[in-house]
């Protein structure tokens, strides 16, 4: 006998409109915060088909935090490069910047589903998701919002403090507030295969263009777990993309290309679908108390895989924020640097996307011809091939952002100046080698680049919630750190503030702390 779902909730403190990955993710972010939340989804489990398929190392990182990163590195592939041909010469061969010494691989192939399920499974009790549930309405209030939910059991209304919308490109609640999207939609359509064959092939990214297999059209592919092929391939203009996604249309393709590769054992198709790129954002993020996230925020082309990693992005940035807006540590302001921050990231993600859009999709002849120009010159210059680079998703720096800091003293370094991701750096922790990104995600963290005994004031940060990471000349061996964070030696004293997101806030030369506790207030936290 099936266990009837129990009752909807009359209230909760927030309702999550979508459970795909960034819906999970930010209520898996949240639950460790001790922040109750109501997954809502339509579907009734876990997407089917590979969908969104690579992780940045910012994303692996984000999913750290609750402690999903372990199954997702376990299961997926790591890469750190890839080559891209002209019909059958190689163009180019690249490398992501990478060291052995770094927690995490550039980017990790796994099929969307997997994302969504260790992100559900990292999530505490707070997080209520109910499957085959759908919200239909919302009606925002001064301090919350009405949430109408159809279930299979009826319909019921849910008192919301917070909405935040994951519900994707054809967001239900961005259809209710009346908020449209703008950008450019481009006509370029692809179609995408899951295949199962075994292949022996090294993890990375292929591209070809015009390949005698599939004259004029272009192929990317990319290894999964589970003997699983991703491809994508363009269709003509000219073609009808409901024909296009047959499989008596698309399996002589796919058989094509796997014997002018070499790929020869035995094959089936498991998926099908089509895609066309689409650089879309909304103005703002946060409307009242309902917020956007994700594809519900903005839609981002799948080149240079901008699109999952940039909504797992805005989780990361969202989750902290909400909570500390409502358990009453930063004041309601805070919200609205989510929407500078990551409205900036998503138009700086979709400027990226769409060069390389023009490239992979070209809109129109001129583009075309500019592309077949730059692929015949790259067969013999080395100093066109950068332009076929694909320009793989990386962390944004929030510019301008209402948050950032002071950077106070001389520095040599800029990598960790205020706005920038804090730089990862290999340390020797109490227990073995430590990575800094390890003690991110949590709390407000203050890095004291110091000798010997702390000030009383120091010592006294944990109690205004900023936590406290000591990094002398013998925790960092390899003086990356130092490095990095734009200290000239080992003697140099500093303070590095480092938001929970792992995002720089600011930076002093020196050991007072009271320059950074009057940062911390005047930007609305209680300290």
């Amino acid at each position: 006998m099936t266990t009837p779902a129990p009752a909807f909730p009359a209230h909760v403190p927030v309702v999550i409109a979508g459970g795909g990955p960034v819906g999970l993710t930010l209520a898996a972010l949240l639950s460790h915060r001790g922040i109750g939340c109501l997954v809502v989804e339509a579907d009734e489990g876990y997407c089917s088909g590979s969908r969104a398929i690579c992780m940045s190392r910012r994303s692996q990182e984000i999913l750290g935090w609750v402690g999903a990163d372990k199954p997702l590195v376990g299961k997926g592939l790591s890469w750190v490069g890839g080559r891209s041909y002209w019909r059958d010469a190689e163009v180019l061969h690249f490398r992501m910047p990478s060291e052995t010494s770094q927690r995490f691989a550039p980017m990790v192939n796994i099929q969307q589903f997997y994302v969504e399920e260790f992100a559900h499974r990292a999530a505490t009790a707070d997080m209520d998701l109910r499957w085959s549930s759908r919200v239909m309405a919302v009606r925002p209030l001064a301090n919350g919002a009405e949430v109408d939910v159809q279930s299979p059991a009826g319909t019921h209304t849910v008192r919301a403090d917070w909405v935040v919308a994951c519900d994707g490109g054809r967001s239900t609640v961005r259809e209710q507030l009346g908020l449209p999207l703008k950008g450019t939609q481009y006509d370029g359509k692809y179609v995408i295969v899951d295949i199962v064959q075994k292949t022996k092939r090294p993890v990375e990214r292929l591209a070809w263009f015009d390949p005698p297999s599939n004259p004029g059209s272009t192929i990317l592919m990319h290894r999964q777990p589970d003997d699983i092929w991703r491809i994508d391939y363009q269709i003509r203009d000219d073609e009808d993309p409901v024909e296009a996604v047959k499989p008596d249309n698309v399996l002589p393709r796919v058989e094509s290309h796997l014997r002018m590769i070499g790929e020869l054992e035995p094959w089936e198709p498991l998926w099908i679908s089509i895609y066309n790129a689409k650089c879309l954002t909304l103005d703002s993020y946060r409307h009242g108390r309902v917020l956007f996230a994700g594809d519900a925020a903005h839609l981002v082309p799948i080149f240079g895989v901008r699109g999952l990693n940039s909504g797992i992005d805005d989780a990361g940035n969202l989750a902290w924020k909400l909570a500390a807006v409502m358990e009453g540590r930063a004041a309601d302001s805070l919200l609205d640097s989510y929407g500078v921050e990551r409205v900036h990231a998503a138009r700086e993600n979709i400027a990226y996307g769409a060069k390389s859009t023009e490239f992979m999709a070209p809109p129109n002849f001129a583009f075309k011809l500019m592309r077949e120009a730059t692929l015949r010159l790259a067969l013999s210059d080395d100093k066109v091939r950068s332009l076929i680079n694909p320009r793989q998703s990386s962390p944004i720096s929030y510019v301008g952002s209402p948050l950032n800091g002071p950077q106070v003293g001389d520095w040599t370094s800029e990598l960790a100046a205020p706005g920038t991701p804090a730089p990862e750096a290999l340390l020797d922790g109490p227990d073995g080698p430590l990575h800094l990104t390890q003690c991110f995600g949590r709390d407000m963290l203050c890095l004291v680049f110091a000798e010997g005994a702390l000030p009383e004031a120091l010592r006294t940060l944990p109690d205004k919630g900023v936590a406290v990471l000591v990094i002398d000349p013998d925790a960092d061996p390899l003086g990356q750190a130092r490095q990095r964070y734009g200290l000239p030696d080992a003697a140099a004293q500093a303070l590095v503030l480092v938001r929970p997101d792992g995002y720089v806030m600011g930076r002093w030369r020196g050991l007072d702390p009271a320059l950074l506790l009057a940062v911390l207030e005047e930007k609305g936290f209680a300290v």
